[in-house]
């Protein structure tokens, strides 16, 4: 097939995403008086809504002696409020049909539940006397700090890989604060005190820190009294400043070897990078995003490509980026050595390499870039088919201090980026001098 009929195919590919993607549906945004921020988007499809009120307030934000703090606030948000007793939060909303939950996070903890429309005004209820009266007792601190150090036992440190990763994501974010575990260190979490854990709710917990975000079948009209009545009745309190975790320019190359019971060896590989809201120029992160699907960000991509499916010395390969972070980023690159190995964990950190290298010297091709930003953009139009997954976009950006319009823009975002930008980026930011390694070793200890 000549380059010209490639081109052509490509671009009728794109095209009905690109339609799509520049279509968003109704959305609404207002903040009531005392600072919380309000976002309803309208997605008539079927009759349910999602209400997601999410906090800027996470382990990044946590000082060393206190990590954790985020993630036990989250559990003890339910333990009785001035409305309802232990639990009966979760009770109420399970009678009337709601699935909820909440999560903790570098950068936000979120509360979320989706149910019928008709039902709002109760979450709406509950969720502001939460955020306003929760009494936080000694007593259930104690019996919540005993369950989460076993989940930290079950999670982290009795399991392999993702201890390993803990270590690692210490080592790569060098001088900033997402290399606080979000869970918290056990250390830590064995003198969390209900004091603290009260100044952390009552100056993180203000309605000028939180963003509400609605998605689902209603309307302006229908949300926003709702809003007034049961959220714009709280106090107005200081807001702490919004941090952003931002890495030196330079932090040096970085190695650490770690001996692990494990199957067969593992390689970490980390490039400090920056995220859509510490970036000088957007492009620039647009260009990385496509860097990280060419790399390895799906099974078609270069790394998988040769070194599972050519070479066979990996079992498994993969890169991930997250741009949208509150603070600096990072391409992570994992891969486990296939078993018995056919290469040590320096012969394929050297093939990978040959890759990197390839990708700083020479731009892509034009077809293959197009089929990175295909499915790129197709990720983000196959979002819009769940309620939940597009409150969860809308209130990523709004937390991280960025204007949820990006969001209905990033399908044209992309489509600039050239192959050259790709080589560009590569050239600059995956360099040895943003490099942190892990090797995790077959062998004994913890």
């Amino acid at each position: 097939m000549d380059t010209l009929c490639s081109r052509m195919l490509l671009f009728l590919g794109l095209a009905p995403f690109m339609t799509l993607a520049a279509t968003p549906p109704p959305t609404h945004q207002f903040t009531l008086d005392n600072g919380l921020q309000v976002l309803i988007r309208e997605d008539h499809r079927a009759p349910l809504v999602t209400s997601h009120l999410w906090f800027k307030v996470g382990s990044a934000d946590e000082a060393p002696g206190q990590t954790g703090l985020s993630h036990v606030l989250e559990h003890m948000l339910y333990k009785g409020s001035g409305k309802t007793c232990a639990d009966e939060a979760s009770r109420i909303l399970e009678s009337i049909g709601a699935e909820e939950n909440a999560f903790t996070t570098q950068d936000v903890t979120g509360y979320h539940q989706t149910l019928a429309p008709r039902y709002l005004g109760v979450v709406f209820e509950l969720m502001a006397d939460l955020m306003s009266t929760a009494r936080l007792h000694a007593d259930d601190l104690a019996r919540e700090i005993a369950v989460i150090r076993e989940e930290r036992i079950l999670r982290t440190d009795d399991n392999v890989d993702a201890a390993a990763l803990e270590h690692f994501t210490a080592l790569a974010h060098f001088a900033n604060s997402y290399r606080t575990p979000t869970i918290g260190w056990m250390h830590d979490l064995q003198r969390v005190d209900a004091g603290e854990l009260r100044h952390w709710y009552e100056s993180r917990y203000a309605p000028g820190n939180a963003v509400l975000v609605i998605v689902g079948d209603v309307t302006l009209a229908q949300v926003q009294p709702l809003a007034e009545r049961y959220f714009g009745v709280l106090q107005k309190r200081p807001v702490p400043r919004l941090l952003r975790p931002v890495e030196l320019q330079l932090p040096g190359e970085r190695h650490l070897t770690l001996h692990r019971d494990v199957a067969t060896p593992q390689l970490l590989m980390a490039f400090n990078l920056p995220g859509l809201a510490t970036a000088k120029d957007p492009h620039t992160v647009h260009a990385l995003r496509l860097l990280n699907a060419l790399l390895g960000g799906a099974d078609s991509a270069r790394l998988p490509k040769k070194l599972e499916l050519t070479e066979r010395v990996l079992n498994h390969v993969e890169t991930r980026y997250d741009e949208r972070t509150r603070g600096d980023s990072l391409l992570l690159l994992s891969a486990e050595l296939t078993d018995p190995p056919q290469a040590d964990l320096d012969e394929v950190q050297a093939r990978i390499w040959q890759e990197i290298e390839a990708l700083r010297s020479t731009p892509p091709s034009l077809d293959e870039l197009e089929r990175a930003r295909t499915r790129l953009i197709a990720q983000q139009v196959y979002a819009r088919d769940s309620i939940a997954k597009q409150a969860r976009e809308l209130a990523t950006f709004q937390t991280i201090g960025l204007p949820w319009r990006l969001l209905d823009e990033d399908a044209r975002a992309l489509a600039k980026v050239t192959p050259q930008d790709i080589r560009e980026a590569a050239s600059t930011w995956l360099t040895r001098e943003r490099l942190s390694v892990v090797h995790v070793q077959k062998g004994g200890g913890r």
